[in-house]
């Protein structure tokens, strides 16, 4: 073979090799770039409890500031409510919510991208509780419904699941006491 020959090849090599190179960065990136875009939630771990609220909302220390969160997606019925009063299940709910608050070893937030707060400033989040999805826990007990879905969020098809086996077991809120 030639000198002039093998030049061309490794010329040739040397353009497919850098070829290959760029398309498998192209690709490695795009595959992270994307993977970050779809991501829906993100969470926080390091979560102090200041004080429960009620069933559905706590206070929380989050950075170094007390913030009030209100549990994503679900609704658990009244316990100070200045116009409806107390309602049936309602101690319940808080109750059991603030034994799992501060009994836990660890509190996560998860939170939706799209919505980070409600209409009175209140961080939504699903709360983790020791690994735990708390929202889950008062859904399948009866204390909570699913409720106030303002986007699609990562658990609620889960939740209406877990909605309609405590509705069909008559659990809580679901059950004929009224």
């Amino acid at each position: 073979m030639s000198k002039r020959r093998m030049n061309k090849m490794l010329k040739k090599i040397g353009k497919k090799s850098y070829l290959l190179v760029l398309i498998v960065l192209v690709g490695y990136y795009a595959n992270d770039y994307f993977n970050q875009q779809m991501q829906t939630t993100s969470k926080q771990e390091g979560i102090e409890l200041v004080d429960c609220v009620d069933g559905d909302t706590a206070n929380f220390m989050i950075d170094g500031e007390e913030q009030k969160v209100r549990f994503l997606a679900i609704d658990t019925p009244e316990t100070k409510h200045p116009q409806k009063g107390a309602e049936l299940y309602g101690k319940e709910a808080s109750v059991y919510t603030c034994n799992q608050l501060m009994n836990a070893k660890e509190i996560e937030l998860e939170y939706e991208i799209e919505n980070r707060t409600d209409k009175y400033g209140r961080v939504l989040a699903w709360i983790w509780v020791d690994g735990i999805l708390l929202q889950r826990e008062l859904i399948s007990k009866g204390y909570a419904k699913v409720e106030y879905i303002y986007g699609n969020y990562k658990y609620t098809d889960e939740l209406y699941g877990l909605e309609n086996h405590a509705k069909e077991q008559k659990l809580g809120i679901w059950s004929d006491a009224k």
